[in-house]
């Protein structure tokens, strides 16, 4: 079969399985409801699979239709991604961006990237708000958010996966000094933690113990909503703290914070890209997103 014919079905499939019906799908796609049942009729020949369940009321995915979702929306994705990557160039980036990112990582590691790639575009406005803070991206109205650890399980976002950072266990050299260095989990008993709150950064931390990943609670001498306060309570003495890498990196080259645990404390943490799922994404949306991932690559976001 030829490679056109072949591929043909790919959007109708989507289109129907994101719209939950024949009918909308093929107003999407300009074409005939008719149209779309025989694209998808061929591709579940040509798979051997049924990929819906029909009423005359609903139109659902099979667990088959559901794993075959995920492998195709990905792949139209990363698509869209090339063509915007290859024809951004010759287009007007302008409107308002909402970015919505965490406090100490967006004003230290974003914010000057942000700058560098709006710059050539006077069109192209930032509307940016740094929070801790778990917020919904829809009910929040933000474009673009980007988030550390797991994500939220929702069909309504895309996501794409920037970096991936170490964790650092670390304190400053007076409160080591008061305090004794840890040399193992069961030391912390002894010593004083500055975490995050409910709604702000974690409060557990991230281990990895005999080989196996692990949260643990470590004891709570402090609590913040704020990463960048929680760095600069432990640059003070008040406690030690775990963070992504590049938060404190600074503070530890310049000798204001000092690593511990080192051994148990690199377990990496993502960083990721999120926006609401759109049939057609924004070119604002994307280039932002396309110009991060470029300056990930070559080590800005570390």
């Amino acid at each position: 079969m030829a490679a056109d014919q072949s591929l043909e079905g790919i959007p109708a499939f989507v289109a129907v399985a994101r719209a939950r019906s024949f009918s909308k799908a093929a107003g999407e796609l300009g074409v005939t409801k008719s149209a779309i049942g025989k694209r998808i009729a061929r591709l579940e020949t040509r798979l051997g699979l049924k990929l819906f369940h029909r009423t005359t009321r609903v139109t659902s995915l099979t667990p088959d239709g559901e794993a075959y979702l995920a492998a195709c929306g990905a792949a139209l994705e990363e698509i869209a991604a090339v063509e915007a990557a290859l024809t951004s160039a010759h287009k007007v980036i302008s409107g308002q961006l909402r970015l919505n990112m965490p406090v100490a990582f967006g004003r230290r590691v974003l914010l000057p990237i942000l700058l560098e790639i709006t710059a050539p575009h006077p069109g192209l406005s930032l509307s940016l708000t740094f929070t801790d803070t778990t917020i919904d991206p829809l009910a929040g109205g933000a474009d673009l958010m980007i988030r550390f650890g797991v994500l939220p399980d929702s069909s309504h976002l895309v996501a794409r996966r920037l970096v991936l950072q170490d964790r650092v266990i670390c304190a400053s050299p007076d409160y080591l000094r008061r305090h004794g260095r840890p040399k193992s989990l069961a030391d912390l008993k002894g010593h004083r933690a500055i975490v995050g709150s409910r709604e702000g950064p974690p409060s557990a931390w991230v281990v990895r113990d005999n080989g196996a990943e692990k949260r643990i609670t470590p004891p709570a001498a402090h609590e913040m909503s704020d990463g960048e306060a929680m760095v600069d309570a432990a640059v003070a003495g008040f406690g030690m703290v775990q963070m992504p890498a590049s938060l404190v990196r600074a503070h530890i080259e310049h000798g204001r914070l000092e690593r511990v645990l080192e051994d148990v404390s690199t377990v990496p943490v993502e960083v990721h890209a999120l926006w609401p799922r759109q049939a057609q994404l924004s070119p604002k949306v994307r280039y932002v997103v396309d110009q991060l991932v470029a300056h990930a690559s070559q080590g800005r976001l570390d």
